[in-house]
């Protein structure tokens, strides 16, 4: 089991750039693939990016591509998801999560962290 707590969420100006951090505790960080989702109020749930085990392979649906980053480091229990050229709808409550399987479900939820962008 691991638990996961997100940071560094904040208001940013539209076209500015952040960084968001979650950190894991328990040792076995490394076997989770990770991914960062969001929601918006009314919304579903929407998946922002994931990334592997060894912080090999990623994946970004194409409302971020290019211009959110998702890493790892496996050292310090800790996946960030840089976020450049943010935008208005960019605007939602950010969550990390980990799971088994790279594509399948993920099993632990961090309690998120708020990124608003006014227009």
């Amino acid at each position: 089991q691991v638990q996961l707590v997100e940071t560094g969420g904040r208001l940013v100006q539209a076209g500015g750039s952040l960084r968001l951090s979650c950190a894991a505790s328990g040792r076995t960080f490394s076997t989770y693939n990770m991914g960062w989702f969001r929601r918006t109020p009314g919304k579903v749930r929407e998946f922002v990016a994931r990334i592997d085990k060894n912080g090999v392979t990623t994946f970004y649906p194409d409302s971020v591509k290019g211009r959110f980053t998702i890493s790892r480091d496996n050292d310090m229990n800790t996946v960030y998801l840089q976020m450049n050229k943010l935008k208005p709808e960019d605007t939602a409550v950010y969550y990390c999560a980990a799971g088994n399987t790279f594509w399948g479900q993920y099993d632990y939820w961090g309690q998120g962290t708020q990124v608003t962008v006014p227009s």
